[in-house]
Order: structure tokens, then C-alpha cells, then sequence
């Protein structure tokens, strides 16, 4: 690595916009971003993220400040998150597929000084009442500086909002995270995750406003490598890239895994230059990363943590193969712990709520302080601890074993049940491909679990139930199966059980 860029990197904060202007100095030919048939080289995409920081300095945006995005990944996406981070502001990514109504609140909560959009997201927002926007193409080009121009230099805090990034939403109203500087910062570090650096090519299928991507996106453009941005996720045309652009790295969630390797002549693609895969975000399953170790080629790598911060797991699955049933151990300088009811540390193999620690900790919920104040635990010093939500057990060797959402326990006649317990054992069935359990209201149990089913080949819902009641526990039974064609997902993958309980809650009521 470049000296230079080495010693910048080895401090204890620093603005990631600062590394892709040393990039830029290092090495101005080397491609930065390919996306959709285009390519930009790093002093490109360093001028361009001069230009629009200019810009955005000439219109009031100040350090401090917010800027807003919602579009589709792009190269003047990326462009813009560096600039709004020169400019000393905090860049707010939202998501198009939120509701207009969902958007305006994220908006509102935000207050950007700017929101740049593309033309879908212009389309799709043209029913909210009084909102200003920059539509990326013609109109974002008139408003810029002329080329060649430079903002000012602007020194950041540690503390400073880096980004504010909407929570998924999966079990309520999206929250405003708030990332420092000082937590974004260990994601520069070449070593944390492995394999990025010079000459590294990553493909980023997820969304730019996915905290998911961001773990990649930063650490590929700090050590100078190449992003095959996708502006949307097509399995194959994942494969195209990978095996076109030589892809060293991928980050993805476990659902693009699925799909990618059920492309029918996935083996006919040359994915040999491969070092090392990533996966977040959604639970992963032993089986299938035993599969992804199996069929493609270099190491395999899972993260377990949140966007809030606090403790975060990596099990290297590749050196692991024994533990893949696990997300790993803690990572260095994180503290996770599994505590009970009371507060209390729980016993290896007892399971209880995971709470984490470590220099990666969200600064809070932006204008939430009590829900800041729910998502914290102090120990007994008083040393602050972020909560999961996820309840988990860990084993003798501290790996960590996921057993559910403590929001999606589903307490049935006093007895405790976990959906993945139940969702386990539906995936058993050949018939089946994925499951989801979910507690719904029961005048006589309280909660009931109700099971919703992808299927590969047909079978009655009632013969299903019944097969998997005789191999649950007498409490574990599950009231009512339903066969769908898809289960709903958010934009990263996950599977979002509001959306089931609202949908069998409505039907009920027909």
C-alpha cells in the first residue's frame, strides 16, 4: 500500500473522502466504478466528487449538514456519497422501494439541505406535496459547478454523523441510524474485512442505501480497487460480471446465494478468481453455505451484527466447517455477551438476548431519544452495550448459535416458542424450499405460530402440517400452514413477517 495512504489509514479517525482523493494521487488511471456499461477511473471520480462538494458549499450545505439520496446504485451515487462526506455533511441514503408516505417521514426526520434522485424515484415521489428535488442526468448537470472546481477544506469530528441509514423496517416504522465518522472508520482498515486492497474487484449487488453495502463499498474504494456496481440484482447477469470483470470479491446476502447458484449453468462460469465471499444480513443456513464452500471457488466469510452497532460475530466458514450452523465468534476488539431476563450473563449453551460493544456503535435514532435509550444495556460499571434484539446461545468455544427475533418469539400458552425451531423443521421436506413462522392472536393459546410456504412441488397445505406436527414438540404445533408463491422480502433479503401477520390478520376479518 502506498505510504501515504498507509499512514492515513493508521489513524484513529479520518474522512473516508479524504482516502479516495489519496487513492486518486496514487494511482489516477486505475478504474474506480463500472456500472452499467460505463467506467470511471479514480482521478474521475475524485474531480467529480470535488465538483458536486463545490456545489454543494456554493448552496449553504455546511459541515454538520445533511444531504439525501434515493436512486438506484450509479456512478454519480457514489460520486455524491463522497462529496456530501468532503463537504463535512452526513449523507442520509434512502431507499425506493419505501412508500412515498415512508419516504416523506425519512425526509422530514432528515431534513437534508439536498435530495438527489433518479428518474424513478422522481416519478415516485411526484405525489408528495411541496418536496424539492435534483433528478440525476440533464438537470443534476446544470445544477453542478463548472468542472475543475474544488470546496473548500472541511476537517470533521469524530463524532460527527457520517451517515443517518433507515432501518429496514421489517418489524415497524423505519429508524434513523446514526453512523460517526469514528464508527465508519474501522471499515477503511484493509484487514477488517479481509481481501480488499490494490487490484481487488468487488461486484455490489445491494442497494447503495444498504448498510450491507456500505461494508463493501467503503473498503474497496479505501484501498483502491475496482466496484462492479449493479443498479438491480439479476442472478445470472451476477455471474456475467463476475466471470467478465475476473470478481476477486462479493458481498451478498444469503437469498442472492440461493439464486445464483440455482442458475442452471452456474457451473459453466469461470469464477477461479475468487478470493474470499462475504455474507450479512439475513439468517444463513448450514446447508447452504456447505454448498456455496462446496461449488465456488475461495473463502467464505459471515458476519453477524446490526446497522446500530455494538458487537459483531465473523465466522470464516472456510476454516470452520464444523461451526457452520454458527455466526462465528466476536471479532477483535468486539464484546458480545448473551444475557438473561434480569440482566444477567447466561451460562454457555443457555439462551438469552445478545448484547454487543466495540468502537462500531451508533451515536443513537436521530430525534428518538427513547428508543435510543431501549436499544442500550449497561453492565454493571455502567459501560454501555448496544442490544440485538436476537436471542442466541453460545457454545464452550464462544461461537455464537442464532435461535430467533426476541420480536418474533411467539408465546403460546405461556410456553416460549422460537420461529426458527419451527421453520427448521418445514425445511426438512423435500416439497419445501423456504418457510416462514410467524405468531398470530389465539383466543385460546394467546399466540398460535401459522407457517407460510414456498414450494418446488405441489402439496397440500393441511398434509404439510400435519407432517411437521408429528415432528414438533405438543407445544410446538403449528395451527394453520399457507402456500405462497413468494414470501416478502425488503431490498437486502429479509424476509419482513409484519407483512405475514398483517396479511393473515386481514384475511381473518374477510
Amino acid at each position: 500500500m502506498n505510504t501515504k495512504i498507509a499512514a492515513y489509514v493508521a489513524r484513529p479517525c479520518g474522512n473516508f473522502a479524504d482516502l479516495v482523493a489519496l487513492q486518486a494521487r496514487a494511482a489516477p488511471d486505475r478504474i474506480a466504478i463500472i456500472c452499467d456499461g460505463e467506467q470511471i477511473d479514480y482521478a474521475g471520480l475524485n474531480a467529480r466528487a470535488d465538483c458536486i462538494a463545490a456545489s454543494l458549499q456554493r448552496d449553504g450545505v455546511v459541515s454538520g449538514g445533511v444531504v439525501a439520496i434515493c436512486a438506484a446504485s450509479s456512478i454519480d451515487y457514489a460520486a455524491i456519497f463522497i462529496a456530501t462526506l468532503r463537504a463535512g455533511a452526513a449523507i442520509a441514503p434512502l431507499s425506493p422501494s419505501a412508500t412515498p408516505a415512508q419516504l416523506a417521514a425519512m425526509i422530514a426526520d432528515s431534513t437534508p439541505s439536498y435530495l438527489f434522485v433518479d428518474a424513478a424515484a422522481a416519478a415516485h415521489l411526484a405525489a408528495v406535496d411541496g418536496l424539492a428535488f435534483i433528478t440525476l442526468g440533464a438537470a443534476f448537470d446544470a445544477w453542478l459547478a463548472p468542472p475543475g472546481t474544488t470546496p473548500t477544506p472541511v476537517e470533521v469530528t469524530a463524532e460527527q454523523a457520517f451517515n443517518i441509514i433507515y432501518s429496514s423496517g421489517t418489524t415497524g416504522t423505519p429508524k434513523g441510524i446514526v453512523q460517526s465518522f469514528a464508527m465508519r472508520w474501522p471499515h477503511n482498515h484493509l484487514g477488517d474485512p479481509p481481501g480488499y486492497g490494490p487490484g481487488v474487484v468487488a461486484v455490489i449487488s445491494t442497494p447503495l442505501y444498504s448498510n450491507t453495502t456500505l461494508v463493501s463499498f467503503l473498503p474497496t474504494l479505501a484501498g483502491g480497487g475496482t466496484m462492479v456496481l449493479m443498479p438491480r440484482f439479476d442472478a445470472r447477469e451476477f455471474l456475467v460480471l463476475s466471470e467478465r470483470h475476473h470478481a476477486n470479491i462479493a458481498m451478498l446476502v444469503p437469498v442472492q446465494y440461493r439464486r445464483i447458484l440455482d442458475v442452471s449453468d452456474f457451473d459453466a462460469f469461470d469464477l477461479s478468481s475468487y478470493r474470499m465471499k462475504y455474507a450479512t444480513s439475513a439468517p444463513f443456513s448450514a446447508e447452504l453455505k456447505a454448498e456455496v464452500l462446496q461449488r465456488w471457488p475461495g473463502g467464505l466469510v459471515e458476519y453477524y451484527g446490526m446497522t446500530e452497532g455494538g458487537g459483531s460475530c465473523m465466522l470464516v466458514a472456510h476454516e470452520h466447517p464444523d461451526k457452520l450452523h454458527t455466526v462465528g465468534r466476536p471479532m477483535d476488539g468486539h464484546e458480545m455477551l448473551v444475557i438473561d431476563a434480569d440482566g444477567n450473563a447466561a451460562p454457555p449453551g443457555v439462551p438469552g438476548e445478545v448484547v454487543g460493544r466495540s468502537r462500531s456503535m451508533m451515536n443513537g435514532y436521530r430525534n428518538q431519544p427513547e428508543k435510543s435509550a431501549e436499544a442500550e444495556w449497561f453492565d454493571p460499571a455502567g459501560v454501555r452495550y448496544i442490544r440485538t434484539g436476537d436471542i442466541a446461545s453460545v457454545d464452550a468455544q464462544g461461537f455464537f448459535t442464532l435461535i430467533g427475533r426476541a420480536k418474533d418469539m411467539i408465546i403460546s400458552g405461556g410456553i416460549n416458542l422460537y420461529p426458527i425451531d419451527l421453520e427448521s423443521v418445514l425445511n426438512e421436506h423435500p416439497a419445501v424450499i423456504e418457510s416462514a413462522v410467524v405468531g398470530v392472536a389465539s383466543r385460546e393459546w394467546g399466540e398460535t405460530p401459522v407457517a407460510f410456504v414456498t414450494m418446488r412441488t405441489p402439496l397440500e397445505a393441511e398434509a404439510l402440517r400435519s407432517w411437521a406436527n408429528q415432528r414438533l414438540g405438543k407445544m410446538q404445533r403449528i395451527s394453520a400452514v399457507q402456500i405462497v408463491d413468494e414470501l416478502p422480502r425488503n431490498a437486502i433479503g429479509k424476509i419482513v413477517k409484519r407483512a405475514l401477520q398483517d396479511r393473515y390478520a386481514a384475511e381473518q376479518t374477510v
